[in-house]
């Protein structure tokens, strides 16, 4: 049997914990994490990429703040946040695969969101990995700039989705293109995917994010 000490150092310890766990609560948070996982971002930005308001964003970054889950700089009269640590991009990937292996809604979710693409292909990853390194695919990444200088799958090429049709004006036909963005439930990968292959391209989809490939690649 513990201690009155022993229990109370386990209770204590159990509080902590619960910090981080009441922190993830909410699924506006989860989505802001998500998006600081690809890269540093303005209070300003995460407003624009998420439809809150820059309140509704302060506050929650605040809250993740107090838990340690996120830091920021200023640049001039900008905040600009990033995750607390790279072990935090580690424990978000755990949790997506946790949700998806014990949450049925969730690959529910994904497959209605793949029927509304009908016809549209997935590259699995070793053969894009074998097509890459024979020079017969180009890989894209449709997310913005920032977030492919933060970092990207080697080899890819930046193409964020607003210059994506300015950027296959350049290519023959014949050429493979393969997209990733966010990940598997990312909807710019569908748009970029569907726009490629109505310009008379063979293309792909790639469903894992940066950070899920690097895992998956180390």
């Amino acid at each position: 049997m513990l201690s009155h000490s022993e229990a109370s150092i386990k209770e204590r310890l159990y509080q902590q914990y619960a910090r981080i766990g009441k922190c993830l609560s909410s699924d506006k948070r989860l989505e802001l994490l998500d998006l600081l996982s690809n890269g540093p971002k303005s209070v300003e930005i995460l407003a624009q990429q998420t439809g809150m308001s820059v309140a509704n964003v302060s506050r929650h970054l605040q809250v993740m703040l107090d838990s340690r889950l996120v830091k920021f700089r200023k640049e001039g009269t900008y905040a600009i946040y990033n995750l607390g640590d790279p072990v935090v991009s580690e424990f978000l990937m755990v949790l997506w695969k946790l949700c998806e292996n014990r949450l049925s809604d969730i690959p529910r979710i994904k497959e209605d969101l793949l029927q509304q693409y009908e016809g549209m292909q997935t590259i699995a990853k070793e053969e894009l990995l074998e097509r890459m390194a024979a020079n017969k695919i180009v890989v894209l990444d449709i997310r913005p700039k920032d977030e492919y200088e933060a970092g990207h799958i080697e080899g890819a090429i930046s193409v964020p989705l607003e210059e994506l049709d300015t950027y296959l004006q350049t290519l023959p036909s014949h050429i493979e293109l393969a997209a990733y963005c966010r990940g598997p439930y990312c909807v710019n990968t569908t748009e970029a995917v569907e726009r490629i292959l109505k310009k008379g391209f063979t293309a792909y989809r790639i469903d894992e994010g940066v950070h899920a490939w690097n895992l998956k690649h180390v």
